[in-house]
């Protein structure tokens, strides 16, 4: 096995455990990393803010995160790479939306800014959940300039209209765009390049590393092609059968510390 000069972990059912607490003994690796000079890199669905406070608590601002789903890698206020939505084909979904699909709430991702219409209810409960804030806008307006870049769209409604829009999204020719759920009710909208696989061959070559030099972990179907391309590919205990299957090593669940425990085992060991 190669010595790992990186790791590119997920989150949510990662290195949050079931009451979205942190691993517990994750902080205290992070120096010994830092001291053998291996990035700890975050890569989520979230957007910036919302993985700035785990950054933040784990010590690590100084870390490239990728947001997004990869969408957005940066590192401080620097981008070190983006793939945004296609603006002909974002302008064509929105008029699409809001002419078909009028009850859809939209939510528009921008850098670390989110956008809405309004404030309907869709959007309390994200801004709940998440903890952030949006800003109110004419979405069509907004959409509309060409200097705006849009990282993610994230389409809420009762998960009937939302499996509906899926159906319908996938008869309507979208070439450069991709839409897939993320819960029964959340619809995503991003560019067809973006992956945490792809973030990870961007972080590669941001560092001159062979993949071979790489450990990622995560625990759902998303991560399946981050951690079957890394070197050391790990599948948390809590991971479906199939993530499982698609890792070179299974750690314990993100209730035991799985992540923390993978690292001490397979990066810290030497």
């Amino acid at each position: 096995m190669s010595v790992i000069k990186l790791i590119m972990s997920d989150i949510d059912g990662t290195i949050l455990d079931k009451n979205h607490q942190l691993d517990s003994h994750l902080i205290e690796l992070m120096p010994l990393l830092k001291q053998s000079d291996i990035p700890f890199v975050l890569a989520s669905a979230r957007s910036p803010l919302g993985i700035a406070p785990i950054s933040k608590e784990l010590g690590i601002t100084d870390f490239p995160i990728a947001s997004y789903n990869g969408a957005l890698i940066s590192r401080g206020d620097k981008i070190l790479s983006q793939h945004t939505i296609n603006k002909k084909e974002l302008l064509l979904l929105h008029d699409f939306l809001k002419k078909e699909f009028p009850t859809v709430s939209i939510n528009v991702y921008s850098g670390k800014d989110w956008y809405v219409n309004t404030l309907d209810k869709w959007v309390e409960i994200e801004a709940q959940i998440t903890g952030e804030s949006p800003k109110v806008t004419s979405l069509a307006d907004f959409l509309q300039e060409e200097k705006n870049l849009i990282h993610k769209l994230l389409l809420i409604d009762n998960a009937a209209t939302i499996q509906k829009l899926k159906e319908t999204l996938a008869t309507i020719d979208f070439p450069q765009t991709d839409f897939y759920l993320s819960k029964d009710n959340y619809l995503e909208v991003t560019h067809n390049q973006v992956s945490k696989k792809q973030a990870l061959l961007e972080l590669a070559n941001y560092y001159q590393l062979s993949l071979t030099e790489i450990m990622s972990i995560g625990d759902n179907y998303n991560d399946i092609p981050m951690i079957e391309i890394a070197g050391l590919g790990v599948a948390m205990g809590n991971a479906p059968t199939d993530v499982k299957v698609s890792a070179n090593k299974v750690t314990d669940s993100n209730d035991q510390n799985g992540v923390s425990k993978a690292i001490k085992l397979y990066v810290l060991s030497e």
